[in-house]
């Protein structure tokens, strides 16, 4: 196996650091796919218990001015890495405003991801940074266990409203209560709730637009729903927290599919890099305690265009 690549433009190292920045926000270990054409970050926990999923796709040509790959063999051209996320987000802050950055698979004491970033110099020496991140090689026999996730039959999808608003409003509603209820229809309104023993808070979104998906994708919205009925699910908002204080990818576009008292569906979007991050509902064991009390307090109400 081999990889090496190499990147010049600084718009595009800087892109490819909040990239890398974001996914380190998001877990600790996550899987690398390397593949001729794009770079895959992927984190499989299992939704069904509890986990949160995540797959981020970039295309490596708008990325790197070169790219070599050879993979396992002729037929499964490919690569897969586990790595700390954190590890590559450390070596990349060094090499803001390099000349160029060389990443290349090596073999030190372990596999390792050698990030090497040569940094302007006011003499003729080039002055040359090296990281050598860890790795571990996942072997084909597992590759089966990283498959793309696929659009889940979705009860209502909607478009976000601006992330640092809705982060605004999640980060003042996390010292209440460590579930949070999000709901949305086929009007464009979505609401964020929060529902103790002692408080109920919500945050109103109207005129968010709803996006357009293909008949299989859209099966879900189809089933005579109508479209002012709310599709909900409750979840951590610890995780959802998460997204969005971590994410620095400035999507052009962000949507949430929602699978009824199941799971929430994040998509974000931009240009040449695509996020899904996946929340389970929270479990219904874990419930206790919460009912909604006759006082209402109303934290706000925001519209935005679609």
């Amino acid at each position: 196996m081999k990889f090496r690549a190499k990147m010049v433009d600084v718009g595009c190292l800087n892109h490819f650091t909040r990239v890398v920045n974001t996914i380190s926000k998001l877990t600790k270990t996550c899987t690398l796919r390397l593949t001729t054409d794009n770079l895959f970050f992927m984190l499989s926990d299992k939704v069904a218990n509890g986990g949160v999923s995540m797959w981020c796709e970039l295309s490596q040509a708008n990325f790197f001015d070169e790219f070599q790959l050879e993979g396992v063999s002729a037929e499964a051209n490919e690569i897969y890495l586990e790595l700390q996320p954190e590890y590559m987000s450390r070596a990349l802050k060094t090499a803001q405003n390099a000349k160029s950055l060389k990443i290349k698979l090596t073999k030190k004491h372990c596999p390792c991801l050698t990030v090497a970033a040569e940094l302007p110099s006011v003499s003729s020496v080039s002055r040359l940074v090296t990281h050598d991140i860890p790795v571990d090689v996942i072997p084909r026999r597992l590759w089966q266990d990283f498959k793309e996730p696929s659009v889940p039959d979705f009860d209502v999808s909607i478009y976000l409203p601006p992330l640092k608003t809705m982060k605004n409003v999640v980060d003042r509603m996390k010292n209440l209560s460590n579930q949070l209820v999000v709901e949305a229809n086929r009007n464009g309104e979505m609401n964020l709730k929060i529902e103790t023993d002692l408080v109920s808070v919500s945050t109103h979104f109207k005129d968010l637009g709803n996006p357009t998906w293909s008949d299989d994708a859209s099966q879900g919205q189809s089933q005579g729903r109508a479209p002012e009925a709310m599709a909900h699910a409750r979840v951590d908002i610890k995780k959802l927290q998460q997204l969005l204080a971590g994410q620095q990818v400035n999507p052009s576009k962000a949507m949430c599919n929602i699978v009824n008292k199941r799971m929430l569906h994040f998509i974000l979007l931009h240009e040449d890099v695509s996020l899904q991050y996946f929340i389970p509902q929270w479990p219904e064991k874990r419930i206790l305690g919460y009912k909604t009390p006759e006082k209402h307090l109303n934290s706000g109400s925001v519209g935005r265009k679609p």
